[in-house]
């Protein structure tokens, strides 16, 4: 079983439902949990204008080859409503693959570890909260470190469920 660490995020419409619709879809169609972060509201972040995010971590273990993964993230996305209309836009859902095992993946439309997660506080809070210890296969520094060396200074707060 591969370790698999997803970044869930929603900036449009009811936001918690589509975090939660997120979860019930992967855990259907690609595999059950085995935790989650807490839910955190976060500023935009590459586009300032736009409505805060809630952004929560998923981890979960599967043998599914990471192709196929993209794929079924994909498709849960469509199945969402997800438009990519512009770059940074705001969105009903986004999944993206953080860590995929410890894989260092560069294939175009497929990059593993994410390209962007050490410079982005809004995935390593919730990164943090449950893997602190777990090491980036390519900077071979643990989550806390990377949170602790990060300059991201947008609002990264935990949000409270209704």
């Amino acid at each position: 079983m591969i370790d698999v660490f997803l970044l869930t995020g929603s900036n449009l419409g009811n936001r918690e439902l589509f975090l939660q619709q997120a979860i019930n879809y992967i855990e259907a169609d690609i595999a059950p949990l085995t935790v989650a972060s807490s839910v955190f509201e976060t500023q935009s972040w590459g586009k300032t204008d736009a409505p805060d995010y809630l952004n929560q971590v998923l981890r979960l273990q599967t043998t599914l080859p990471v192709k196929l993964l993209l794929n079924k993230v994909l498709a849960i996305e469509t199945l969402m409503g997800r438009k990519r209309e512009e770059k940074w836009g705001s969105r009903i859902i986004d999944i993206d693959i953080l860590f995929y095992g410890d894989a260092v993946i560069n294939e175009p439309h497929l990059h593993v570890p994410h390209p962007e997660l050490h410079k982005r506080r809004f995935t390593l809070e919730p990164l943090a909260e449950i893997a602190a210890d777990f090491v980036h296969p390519v900077l071979n520094k643990n989550i806390l470190q990377l949170k602790t060396e990060l300059i991201d200074d947008l609002i990264v707060k935990k949000y409270k469920l209704e």
